[in-house]
């Protein structure tokens, strides 16, 4: 089977030195393209800037900004049969980047900040991808409730949903801790893990889930 996961945070350049991103360290979305592979499946990795070398064997492809994420994921989903978006896009860029630095001069700045292309969102509904759809999301508070309206809302097959307001896993850790929203209801608590191992468990899930025209 053909996995393609995205991994990593995005950058949003403010000018030539400065960009908006976030905590992502690609760790887990590394953590599943190497499971995949060592589950025996075909992998495309498309990832955002990490300190992380990517495993050998798999199609790699670099990218900085949402919209570059959002275009390698559109020219290469359908060659896929899984889909995991793992990544932690940016939700804005800023409407316009400076050509030369900003200059510290005002006690204030103001960024005026657009949206950036739902790359989850736009699976189903854009890309028109068929094949089985997994989607994480790293929420603060009120877990369940958001998870279950991504689940719905993107059209996914299972979301991935962990607290990232612990300090123990998640961003920058080498652990984590997740909660399964599966599209018929049912949901599973994975414990207190390395990433890993979540993410072994995670791959024997999805390719549960996939119908075997899939594989």
């Amino acid at each position: 089977m053909h996995f393609l996961v995205t991994a990593g945070p995005t950058r949003e350049p403010i000018d030539p030195v400065r960009f908006l991103s976030n905590r992502s360290s690609g760790k887990m979305g590394y953590a599943l393209a190497e499971a995949a592979l060592a589950a025996g499946h075909t992998v495309t990795l498309v990832s955002g800037p990490v300190a992380l070398t990517a495993p050998e064997g798999l199609t790699f492809v670099p990218v900085e900004t949402a919209q570059e994420m959002y275009d390698a994921v559109a020219t290469r989903i359908h060659d896929a049969g899984v889909a995991i978006f793992c990544a932690a896009v940016a939700d804005y860029r800023v409407a316009s980047i400076a050509e030369e630095k900003i200059k510290k001069s005002a006690d204030e700045l103001t960024l005026r900040l657009v949206q950036n292309p739902d790359i989850l969102g736009s699976a189903r509904s854009v890309f028109g991808f068929g094949g089985l759809l997994v989607g994480f999301a790293a929420e603060t508070n009120d877990l369940a409730r958001h998870a279950l309206d991504k689940l719905r809302r993107k059209k996914c097959d299972l979301i991935v949903a962990n607290d990232v307001s612990r300090r123990d896993i998640a961003f920058d850790c080498d652990f984590n801790e997740v909660s399964l929203f599966f599209a018929d209801g049912t949901r599973e608590d994975l414990p207190f893990l390395t990433k890993h191992e979540i993410a072994a468990a995670l791959i024997g899930r999805i390719v549960a889930l996939a119908p075997q025209e899939r594989q």
